[in-house]
């Protein structure tokens, strides 16, 4: 049978090691999976992961044969959805593009300054990271804030507007100063917060452009722009973007623009980063656009070509106009939060899910009770970043992290053994690191593994490699520490050392704000999520862990279910009280239109499309906001008062200033998944399975009662287990693309789309 035209829709993680693909058709009048899974680097065989993903998806459903190098046809596809690591490693490895800052004069170090904050303030050498701009161009402009009221017998030196933003009269103190401006030089405006706005000195836009003339001729494309209170007034940011785009600069980044809210630092440095990452992450996906034909359109969907989608770091799809390197930060990881907050919570037993994604790079961790938490301030690789991400914390352990010995003590990571070359199992000489660990110690099936290593990414994996590796390592480690201990306990101790360290961030984001971690579940996934799982488990006193079925593929599982974001946000100044609610209702129903607009433009009816209204809150004499959301405008004050007391335990009697408005809308891309995964399996009668039910077995390595052993281990498959299938510890269970650890005393169950893993004597 063929496939029709715009009928296929893809689903693509690229991480750090793996590339995972899910696409989804129809064949038959039945829907149709297919899982992709291969290198995130082979530059023997291919040049972008993503592409020939795609192109083996189309040659597995269409039939037909694609040759590599040539362009990839694209008329069956739908959609492709795409998340990617580009921006986050041009941040981390400091290899983004070369941009120029400019800034209001009289501020040129200011983001090298920074904020003071010293977060290892006992270390005797500090380094601090280095700036991402090269050129610093400081422009002689600048605007101040003057004091505004609506009440004639308010604060001192202040201005009064009308309805419309027109002054009324100034006040200088010592009584009213008739008609027009208020005391001293320059113009006075309002600015978009409401503040009043004094324009001291214009940007004197010929000496600009020959400026910028000069940093052109030195090669540079791209232009951070930070001027001082540019979150309420603009226009000055505006005309200098504008003369560089003339001139003929790829990318400018103004701030207020990008993000307009208060605070210079963290909004310049944003700035900063955006202008570095997003000419980088638009060379990728101009070049991922140019590997496909040119049926592919614009990627919007709308000329009737394929839509491409990208996932953004608050776990939103974003199209191509909305995507920058601001917003691709967590790019990647964010798709996994999606994924198990679909499918680990349940809303009638709302337990807290714990996400665990083990990839081959990094662990990643995060929360979710219901809703996603998100941060607006984070630091990446030393850049505080002012930006909506999902509030995820990284530890550089995986299944790639290199195993080493120095100093007389065992180490997992920080490095990592990636794609390219590959631990040493990979058969390109890479070095030791935990999959071959896993690999030694029996927890992983060589035959099932996928077939994709070598020099021709044709063989499987190779446990004579591992095995050889550290059979050396170990001499070293005898000759140096006179150790009685086997192979397999020397091993096994760096399993525990890279367990240990992925659980510390668990425990950063549970215990240290106050929440038990043992109330919670953990849902393991990523490529190594299920071969550690179980101990990780064990090590903080959780007793149920569930994996989905594509768990090993769960970033792009949750890319295919996410939904479209839009936001829009303006700056405010007011406080917070019975008679401005209506100011801010207003103020959230007119960003609610331009929302609702935009996502109908993109193609969502208005029952797709679900609103959220926000207010940026906090107390007067206080720097710290929050961002609080309500069940209706009058609840603002009590919800940011409830949130306050949670986070920091006390309250302050003053006044509550509203920072921001925002209104974040969502475009609903799918219907209800039905039956949650947790209430399944509270139904279910399990079925116990023995070892005479098993695929197969091999001897794994296990601590039972504080001593290790090798024991005669069932080995199951995943695919063949039916809802209600119930397997005791130890044991295995794999299939395609991923492998799970039943430890001793842990009993793993079936459901119809996850495995459920629990230890009654973890049970509170």
């Amino acid at each position: 049978m063929s496939i029709a035209d715009r009928s296929i829709s893809v689903s693509a993680d690229r991480g750090g090691t793996f590339t995972d693909l899910l696409a989804k058709y129809t064949k038959d009048g039945k829907q149709e999976e297919l899982v992709i899974k291969l290198l995130s680097q082979d530059p023997g065989n291919y040049s972008d992961a993503p592409t020939e993903g795609i192109r083996r998806v189309l040659e597995i459903v269409t039939g037909e044969t694609i040759p590599r190098g040539q362009k990839v046809p694209s008329k069956k596809l739908a959609n492709i959805r795409l998340s990617t690591t580009v921006a986050t490693n041009a941040l981390l490895e400091r290899k983004g593009e070369e941009h120029a800052l400019l800034i209001t004069k009289g501020f040129k170090d200011l983001l090298e300054i920074g904020n003071q904050s010293r977060p290892r303030i006992f270390d005797l050498a500090i380094k601090r990271p280095s700036t991402l701009y090269s050129d610093v161009i400081e422009i002689d402009e600048r605007v101040t804030l003057v004091g505004y009221t609506s009440d004639p017998n308010g604060i001192e030196n202040a201005v009064q507007f009308d309805e419309t933003g027109n002054i009324i009269r100034g006040y200088r103190g010592e009584g009213w100063d008739g008609q027009g401006d208020a005391e001293g030089p320059g113009e006075v405006v309002m600015g978009i917060s409401g503040e009043a706005v004094r324009i001291l000195q214009k940007p004197d836009l010929k000496q600009i452009r020959r400026d910028l003339q000069e940093v052109y001729n030195k090669g540079v494309r791209s232009l951070a722009i930070v001027f001082v209170h540019s979150y309420t007034y603009p226009e000055h940011e505006k005309q200098v973007a504008e003369v560089a785009k003339e001139i003929g600069f790829k990318h400018v980044s103004a701030s207020s623009q990008l993000l307009s809210m208060i605070k210079m630092v963290p909004r310049g440095v944003s700035a900063t980063a955006d202008a570095y990452l997003t000419p980088v992450l638009s060379d990728y996906i101009n070049g991922f656009f140019q590997g496909f034909d040119d049926a592919i359109g614009d990627g919007s969907g709308q000329d009737g070509g394929c839509r491409v989608e990208f996932m953004g770091s608050d776990g939103g799809l974003l199209d191509l106009r909305n995507f920058s390197g601001l917003k691709a930060i967590l790019s990647g990881p964010a798709g996994g939060v999606v994924g198990y907050a679909l499918t680990a919570w349940d809303d009638k037993s709302k337990i807290p899910a714990i996400g665990l994604d083990i990839g081959g790079t990094s662990t990643d961790v995060s929360r979710f009770a219901g809703s996603y938490e998100t941060v607006y301030e984070t630091t990446t690789a030393g850049v505080s970043i002012q930006s909506p991400q999902l509030d995820i914390n990284t530890v550089a352990a995986g299944g790639g992290s290199c195993l080493t010995f120095r100093d007389g003590l065992f180490h997992v990571g920080p490095h990592s053994a990636g794609a390219h070359p590959g631990p040493a199992c990979y058969k390109k000489g890479g070095p030791l690191a935990v999959t071959d660990a896993n690999l030694f110690l029996g927890r992983l099936v060589p035959s099932r593994f996928p077939k994709v290593f070598g020099p021709n990414e044709n063989e499987p994996i190779d446990p004579t490699a591992s095995e050889n590796a550290f059979k050396e390592l170990e001499k070293k480690i005898k000759s140096e520490t006179k150790t009685d201990l086997d192979l397999d306990a020397i091993v096994y101790g760096y399993l525990k050392i890279a367990n240990e360290t992925m659980a510390r961030p668990i425990r950063t984001l549970t215990e240290a704000k106050g929440h038990a971690t043992w109330s919670h579940i953990l849902a393991a996934f990523g490529g190594a999520g299920g071969q550690s799982a179980a101990e990780i488990a064990q090590i903080l006193k959780i007793s149920k862990v569930i994996i989905h079925k594509y768990s090993s593929i769960l970033s792009a599982f949750g890319l295919s279910l996410a939904n479209r974001t839009f936001e829009k946000q303006v700056p405010s100044s007011k406080l917070w009280s019975k008679e401005s609610q209506p100011e801010f209702s207003k103020k959230l129903d007119e960003l609610s239109k331009v929302v609702q607009e935009e996502l109908k433009v993109q193609g969502f009816h208005n029952d797709r499309i679900i609103l959220e209204r926000y207010l940026n809150m906090r107390f007067d004499g206080s720097d710290t906001a929050l961002m609080i959301t309500a069940n209706n405008d009058n609840g603002f004050a009590d919800a940011f008062k409830e949130r306050y007391f949670d986070e920091f335990g006390f309250l302050l009697e003053s006044e509550i200033v509203v920072d921001d408005i925002k209104v974040k809308g969502i475009g609903k891309t799918y219907d209800e998944l039905g039956q949650s995964a947790l209430q399944e399996y509270s139904q279910i009668t399990p079925r116990k399975l023995t070892k005479e039910d098993a695929t197969s077995r091999q001897s794994c390595y296990f601590e039972i009662q504080n001593v290790g052993q090798r024991v005669d281990t069932p080995v199951f498959t995943l695919d063949k287990l039916s809802v209600g299938d119930a397997i005791d510890g130890p044991a295995i269970v794999i299939d395609d693309t991923q492998t799970i650890i039943v430890l001793p005393d842990w009993t793993a169950t079936a459901t119809s789309q996850c495995l459920f893993l629990e230890c009654e004597k973890l049970k509170q």
